[in-house]
């Protein structure tokens, strides 16, 4: 039976970070139910492109529409063999919401696989779950790591940083090396 993963979205997500592993994930035999807080299945959310400009920081694009495939308020945490928090603006609002934070904390307590990338960490960060956790996100994450007491490891973008079940990356040149590891947890072999 094809494991499924829960991928954690909304609007204003990265791009990348979320076409990139939920068509990856697809690729190779997993199911992946796409969810955000007040959505429904066949809704749309707004993606945005996070790119590097000569600027002090990114400057945001509009993306592409990304159709979420599953309900927020369907979801039946049990169902799923991991998480994938995406990246981008949605990860600032998304942590607000209650069962968001109760999701991260159940895969935590079940020692179930965790991808976040980029700003997704951002939704680790309030369901109390780094502590003595060493990880990485987007440099400016890095503080939301120190204060919720984990530990921020700098890494070049193209890089991830594996601690138990969790798995990190900087940004999406960092999808070869985050998917690779959530393959493996997740129990896909590829080759």
């Amino acid at each position: 039976m094809a494991k499924t993963v829960l991928m954690l979205a909304g609007d204003f997500v990265e791009d990348y970070e979320v076409m990139v592993p939920y068509q990856a994930l697809l690729s190779v035999g997993v199911n992946v139910d796409v969810v955000c807080p007040g959505k429904k299945k066949n809704e749309v959310i707004a993606t945005a492109i996070h790119d590097f400009v000569g600027f002090q920081t990114y400057a945001e694009s509009r993306g592409h529409n990304f159709v979420i495939n599953k309900s927020f308020d369907e979801v039946k945490i049990e169902e799923y063999a991991g998480l994938y928090i995406c990246g981008g603006r949605s990860s600032e609002y998304i942590r607000l919401n209650h069962s968001v934070i109760e999701f991260v904390q159940y895969f935590f307590e079940k020692n179930l696989p965790v991808a976040a990338i980029c700003h997704g960490i951002q939704v680790l960060t309030p369901a109390n779950v780094l502590k003595g956790r060493t990880l990485t996100a987007y440099p400016a994450v890095g503080p939301d790591i120190t204060v919720a007491g984990g530990v921020y490891k700098e890494i070049d973008a193209d890089k991830a940083v594996v601690d138990g079940n969790l798995v990190t990356s900087p940004a999406w040149p960092g999808h070869p090396a985050i998917l690779r590891e959530f393959y493996k947890m997740i129990g896909v072999h590829i080759g």
